[in-house]
């Protein structure tokens, strides 16, 4: 309908340990023999202990409730019970050990119970002791910082829950947002960041919620000043190799283009080009070289340690040996463990992972930098989208109160082309982004597939493969619709992505049937196809390919992906129609369309299969003779009363003014068309 709008990414809801809430539901499906909570959950007894004399007792309760209420269910027993009152003084216990796992099953709450939970936690207050939590946290760093021996930093991971608490929160509610910029957290979650040299993990939480805080938040950028930009410069330059900072340097230059609205302007060039710099950097990373590599050291570091401890005691050495790799299997099996304490089943183990895992770690870490370097990429290439206000003037579903032509108008002031500023544009040309984000569009190649399902702590990095690929095609999408065919390399650069995103989607067995694959390839092709059609470039793709993944993609649960089908099958149909011998075909996606257009429960579905009827049968004797052979006239009169009653009746309330606008510009056209059609079909 209309233009191919850009997607934008939002920072998603997030999961206790601070990835999306997806990626949880994707590990808990590998988990399927996974221990589940009692029924009868020990809420009351748990929480009695928290007024326990004995600081061990309320840590022991703390803790218990951090793992219990990972098991969604268990989450209304405990707020039934006040958890968020009872919990929220235990952050500022006197035993630090308590106010660290206080914070953290605080956490695990506001993870796993979701936006509600969140938004009645911070109406709880539970923000008031967890900015005194922090701010004590941060005046203690310097003196723990110079007192750091072999033993943990104790207000450094304090700290860490706490931040990735406040995060949570300020994620799921704009409340808890006013606070943070009323508060004036933001000083705090920067001396966090400043950790990096000493504290990465700590830094990376931080620079996760200065993501978020700083994404769509006007308030905030006006707190922005010259030590906040320089610590975040200094991130972002810091040149240390491992994937940890890596991904921290991501991190910065997603905030960084968060905040480009309020830098200085002789600083605006240098920064775009660091934070573009950063991305390529990122991407030009090649994870299926890199997996491999980092499991086959894990495998030599264990098989050194095995052989010392073979060698360090010769009487018991094949013993040992034995009950080594009967260990490692049982802790490949298990939840890991934090801090030696009991393990805590997560449902997205990336930060619980044990010092041992370390290579695990980094290609967590590779692959998360890789994602959000991709969605960074997305927004950079995404306009904004107009208000609702915009749309409200522009929409009407009363064709008395704005005419056609009004109606029109502000339609295509609303859905204009895209474009990118110049230095955007600029930078992402100079450091190569479109290639790189074409080649992350791969499937996960076989070697690092391979090393993840042979290992069972490796396999949850299969779905961050997938992730990858799939924020690359919508990326690819964004890149399509905002720079200009010359930009990404001409004609022949375009049919050899057409070839290259044919191959995705043709080449496996069958077409796949993953949702986000569907919706990210489709949205994909959508723009290569549109761009394609509008400079008259050949494209490699046959009309039988295209009708075989429509077919697939409007029998999805995912409206978006119906959507893309039906615009995919218009483009097809509309270039098809100025080609002589094409009418069988035609006739062929005509019936295709008016079938969607007629049965699909979903208006905007609807709405985009009339919107490619007209697109396709607009003009040509290819489309006028399909027309009459598919008896198309009477159709769409039969067709027109039904979908205007459904705009009246279902319209207000249940799709947005948006989508409202669209619809009604859509039975405008479609009452133009009949009459169009009328006088053709009289010939």
């Amino acid at each position: 309908m209309g233009k191919s709008k850009n997607n934008k990414f939002k920072r998603p809801q997030f999961n206790s340990a601070g990835l999306p809430v997806g990626a949880v539901k994707d590990v808990e499906e590998e988990h399927e023999e996974e221990d589940h909570v009692d029924a009868e959950c020990p809420a009351a007894e748990l929480l009695e202990k928290l007024q326990s004399p004995s600081a061990d007792v309320r840590e022991f309760a703390c803790a218990s409730i951090s793992r219990v209420v990972q098991q969604s269910q268990t989450i209304p027993s405990f707020l039934q019970r006040d958890v968020v009152k009872r919990l929220g003084p235990m952050l500022l216990d006197c035993s630090l050990a308590v106010r660290e796992t206080a914070a953290g099953a605080l956490r695990n709450l506001s993870a796993c119970g979701g936006h509600e939970v969140c938004e009645d936690m911070v109406k709880q207050d539970i923000l008031t002791p967890l900015t005194s939590l922090l701010r004590e946290c941060c005046a203690g760093f310097e003196a723990s910082t110079l007192s750091m021996t072999d033993q943990k930093n104790t207000v450094q991971d304090v700290a860490y829950e706490s931040v990735n608490l406040l995060w949570n929160l300020c994620e799921s509610s704009s409340q808890a947002l006013s606070v943070f910029n009323k508060a004036g957290l933001l000083d705090v979650i920067i001396q966090c960041l400043e950790t990096h040299t000493h504290n990465v993990e700590l830094a990376i939480s931080a620079a996760h919620c200065l993501h978020t805080v700083t994404e769509d938040n006007p308030e905030l950028l006006c707190s922005m000043n010259v030590a906040v930009l320089t610590s975040l410069e200094m991130v972002l330059g810091s040149t240390s190799p491992d994937m940890a900072h890596n991904h921290l340097r991501t991190l910065a230059a997603g905030v960084m283009w968060n905040l480009k609205s309020s830098l200085p302007a002789a600083r605006q060039a240098q920064t775009l080009s660091a934070v573009a710099a950063t991305l390529a950097q990122c991407l030009a990373l090649d994870a299926g070289v890199l997996l491999p590599q980092l499991r086959a050291a894990e495998e030599a570091r264990f098989a050194g340690a095995a052989a010392e401890t073979v060698s360090a005691d010769q009487a018991g050495g094949a013993s040992k040996f034995l009950e080594m790799e009967e260990m490692e299997e049982e802790e490949e099996a298990a939840p890991p463990k934090k801090n030696g304490k009991k393990a805590v089943k997560d449902t997205d183990f990336s930060d619980l992972l044990p010092r041992d895992k370390g290579e695990l770690r980094d290609a967590v870490a590779l692959l998360s930098a890789q994602q959000t370097s991709l969605e960074i990429i997305v927004n950079m290439c995404c306009s904004d989208d107009p208000s609702d206000d915009e749309w409200e003037e522009a929409s009407s579903s009363d064709e008395s109160e704005a005419g056609p032509d009004a109606l029109c108008d502000g339609l295509s002031g609303l859905m204009s082309p895209l474009c990118l500023s110049a230095e955007v544009h600029a930078a992402l040309v100079h450091h190569r982004i479109p290639e790189k984000v074409l080649k992350k569009t791969q499937f996960p190649c076989k070697e690092a597939m391979d090393v993840c399902q042979q290992n069972p702590s490796w396999k949850c990095l299969i779905k961050k493969m997938q992730r990858v690929q799939y924020r690359a095609l919508t990326c690819l999408h964004n890149v399509l619709s905002t720079m200009d065919v010359e930009s990404l390399g001409g004609a022949e650069a375009l049919q050899g992505v057409a070839q290259h995103l044919s191959s995705l989607v043709f080449s496996p067995p069958e077409i796949p049937k993953e949702e986000e694959f569907l919706e990210a390839v489709t949205s994909a092709m959508r723009s290569l196809l549109q761009t394609i059609a509008s400079k008259n470039i050949p494209q490699c793709m046959s009309p039988q390919q295209l009708m075989s993944l429509s077919e697939a993609a409007t029998r999805c649960d995912v409206v978006s992906v119906r959507v893309n089908a039906l615009a995919i099958l218009g483009i097809t149909g509309s270039t098809l129609a100025k080609v002589k011998g094409t009418a069988d075909t035609l006739q062929m996606i005509g019936n295709a369309l008016l079938q969607v257009a007629s049965k699909d429960a979903n208006l905007v579905v609807n709405g985009e299969a009339l919107d490619a009827l007209l697109d396709v049968f607009a003009d040509g004797d290819e489309a006028e003779k399909a027309a009459r052979n598919i008896q198309l006239l009477t159709a769409l009169k039969t067709l027109q009363p039904v979908f205007k009653s459904k705009i009246r009746k279902e319209g207000r309330g249940k799709y947005s003014p948006e989508q409202l606008c669209v619809l009604d510009n859509i039975k405008v056209n479609l009452r133009r068309f009949i009459g169009y059609l009328e006088t053709v079909m009289k010939k």
